[in-house]
């Protein structure tokens, strides 16, 4: 009953913003300038979600999110439209990142490759911004603009200070040297194997930034890095350096891309976009039809036309099914609804290849497993490719091993053959707040997974044991598909160790360096198919669904045990000061969360495919 009244609450408070917000939709947030021809202008800018958002619900909520494959693929829509004279690209504060960066800046190669000449205007700009549109044909600042080109910056998180005030004793157990996520928790520093392994991870990163800068500015290696050493640039300074071609006003850029190309051309904001139904607010009939179409459910028909199926990995992987929300997607790779999307995709004849887009760290054993148990009956029907994002590692990578072709770019982070389990062991933490418990037990391990205290030898090598058939599975699933592809032995490439998608393919970890437009296309090749629309699938579910879902009550959570996240969650302190630790360091207060998130799926599954938490600027 609650759940229902919370639901039909917000459909009441929902309608009455409807019939009292202005009209979003007007044709003046369209177009910057009305007229005959087109400029495609694009905004850039923040984590670019892959998942797609359903239409209606971007629609309720006054905007329209973009998924990373809806934006490149309205950016590459522009090369053959003959109405398109240029493309117009406004970037944010924030970068995407790297594997997604690597990705834009190759549209925009090919979008200016086409003809279309590609104008950039930024008020600030990051390395990484930098390097996503050194190649446009015009790279311009606003005159009190600024570039921070200061390189590649990261950090590991190591909470072990933290636990270690909590009087909380962390016990984990690892498969491989360099399976480092579980240092998070045991150490205050990162170990020699974490820090060799950082060391090439970063140089093939910033090899790839630094790379791509050069090719796209036309200037050698050498006078990028003396670039970066000097760090920060006014916009009069980036020009004069070669950073950038020009100091202008938006404005300004606006009157020369209208002499050059027209003055009647349009500057289309929502190009590739479906039209947005226009409501007339003054009647409010037409709020409340617009409720009984969004309320009546999904109208849109089931294609019979030939497919590529896009079904995504993203975020942690857990097992099971999120709950619902009214707001959007909950965040993590479910297995239940990938693997049924999976299924559906395998049994459904128009559906003639499948793109697995995977970005995520790991997470669950089980889940990983499902996935990728699933992703076996697809490739015994229809071909099927890996698409990697920015991170597919250790659980993002078992998931990958079943298809015969895996797509990275030169910056995806990759690999993590690995597992760790372990836990907290809390008494001392109770016992400081004057809390004891008596144990009882039967059995001789019957404590082993309990708070109360250590692994004894015992459980800790029958652990072990479990540990190793778990590693030994998910190395049988990489040599199983991979086989002579591999360069080195598998035991020379796993242990933990974390790569570039570069490296990853010198290693034969991968197959191709390429984005997610790159497989479809590949794919579509290896099927056969000349006309085809590419399927996101699951459909994103609409307002209605995501409203009326779950009526019956019921959560997929499972119920906490006394972690980290509860110790830290239920601290005063704590609380007090995160929403000004996410005002001052976002990223830091992130990675924090991220490690939290990997706990729990320890806690939960006992043990996990988890990559280490790594933050990067």
């Amino acid at each position: 009953m609650r759940q229902l009244t919370w639901r039909w609450t917000i459909l009441a408070v929902t309608a009455v913003s409807l019939l009292s917000a202005p009209n979003f939709a007007s044709a003046a947030d369209d177009k910057m300038v009305a007229g005959g021809g087109t400029v495609a202008v694009f905004s850039i800018d923040g984590g670019i979600s892959e998942k797609p958002v359903d239409e209606e619900l971007s629609f309720l909520m006054g905007s329209s999110p973009d998924s990373f494959l809806s934006l490149t693929t309205r950016m590459r829509k522009t090369i053959g439209d003959d109405d398109v004279k240029a493309v117009v690209i406004l970037p944010g504060n924030t970068p995407p990142g790297l594997a997604q960066a690597e990705e834009l800046h190759k549209v925009i190669l090919d979008i200016k490759k086409a003809g279309k000449p590609v104008y950039i205007h930024a008020d600030s700009l990051m390395t990484r911004q930098v390097m996503i549109f050194s190649g446009a044909s015009e790279f311009c600042m606003s005159p009190t603009g600024y570039i921070f080109l200061h390189g590649l910056y990261g950090e590991q998180v190591h909470l072990r200070g933290l636990l270690d005030r909590l009087r909380i004793k962390p016990d984990f157990i690892t498969m491989g040297a360099y399976k480092s996520a579980a240092e998070t928790f045991m150490l205050e520093t990162a170990s020699p194997a974490a820090a060799e392994m950082s060391k090439w991870l970063f140089d093939g990163m910033f090899d790839s930034t630094v790379n791509a800068i050069a090719a796209g500015r036309g200037v050698k290696s050498a006078q990028v890095l003396n670039w970066i050493d000097d760090g920060i640039y006014s916009a009069t300074e980036a020009a004069e350096a070669g950073i950038i071609d020009s100091v202008t006003y938006r404005q300004d850029l606006v009157a020369r891309i209208k002499l050059k190309h027209g003055e009647n051309v349009s500057f289309d904001k929502r190009y590739g976009k479906a039209s947005q139904q226009q409501i007339d607010f003054s009647n409010p009939f037409a709020a409340l039809q617009l409720w009984a179409q969004i309320l009546s459910g999904p109208s849109k028909k089931k294609s019979d036309k030939d497919g590529i199926a896009v079904i995504y990995v993203e975020g942690a992987i857990m097992p099971g099914s999120p709950d619902a929300s009214p707001f959007g997607t909950s965040s993590g790779a479910y297995s239940t609804p990938i693997r049924k999307a999976l299924d559906e995709a395998a049994e459904d004849d128009t559906i003639k290849a499948v793109v697995l887009r995977v970005d995520s760290p790991g997470g669950s054993v089980v889940a990983s497993e499902i996935i990728l148990d699933a992703t076996r009956r697809i490739k015994a029907r229809k071909p099927i490719v890996i698409s990697m994002g920015n991170t597919a590692a250790s659980g993002g990578y078992y998931v990958s091993c079943a298809a015969d072709t895996i797509f990275a770019e030169t910056g995806t982070v990759t690999g993590s053959i690995g597992v760790l389990s372990g836990k907290f062991v809390t008494t001392d933490m109770w016992k400081s707040v004057g809390i004891n418990f008596t144990p009882l037990s039967r059995g001789r391990k019957a404590g082993m997974l309990g708070s109360a205290a250590a692994f004894t030898e015992g459980e800790r090598a029958r652990m072990s044991a479990w540990m190793e058939t778990v590693y030994g599975q998910f190395k049988g699933h990489v040599t199983a598909i991979r086989g002579d592809r591999l360069k080195k032995p598998i035991d020379d490439l796993a242990a933990g160790r974390v790569w570039t998608g570069q490296q990853a393919l010198e290693h034969g970890l991968v197959d191709r360096i390429g984005g997610i437009h790159d497989a479809i296309d590949f794919i579509a090749d290896e099927a056969k198919l000349d006309d085809y629309e590419v399927r996101v699938m699951p459909r994103p579910k609409n307002f209605a669904e995501l409203l009326m879902g779950d009526l019956n009550g019921g959560s997929n959570k499972k119920s906490k045990t006394l972690s980290l996240e509860s110790s830290v969650s239920e601290n005063s302190l704590w609380n007090s000061a995160m929403p000004l630790l996410q005002g001052l360091d976002p990223n830091r207060v992130t990675a924090v969360r991220q490690a939290i998130q990997q706990l729990d799926i320890v806690s939960h599954e006992k043990i996990s495919l988890s990559t280490p938490i790594l933050i990067t600027e």
